[in-house]
């Protein structure tokens, strides 16, 4: 089992930023893509970035160029920079592993940007 801790969120301007961090614990071991997705209200949970164990990332459209995903592995941790936030982006973001083919999330953080 692996449990995925989320941190970072909050309330804030548009055009301001925001760090989300997402702590691993249990089995840590064979994770290999880590990620974030979002869920707004009345809308499909959606991939915001992904990177796996080997630093490859991914992003959507709509993020691209104003957020960006890192990977500390010694810390088991991954982290979602969010630049240039705008109120399109408020939803619950939520942490995403996935270990020898099983997916894990986290509780959510909720990410709220005010025009």
């Amino acid at each position: 089992q692996v449990q995925l801790e989320e941190s970072g969120g909050g309330l804030v301007q548009a055009g301001g930023s925001l760090r989300l961090s997402c702590a691993a614990s249990g089995s840590i071991l064979r994770i290999n893509d880590m990620g974030w997705y979002r869920q707004a209200p009345g809308k499909q949970r959606e991939l915001v970035a992904i990177i796996n164990s080997r630093g490859f990332t991914n992003y959507a459209d709509s993020v691209e160029g104003r957020f960006t995903i890192s990977r500390e592995n010694a810390k088991n941790t991954v982290y979602l920079q969010m630049n240039s936030l705008k109120p399109e982006d408020t939803a619950v973001y939520y942490c995403h592993a996935v270990r020898v083919g099983v997916n894990y999330w986290g509780q959510g953080t909720q990410v709220t940007v005010s025009s």
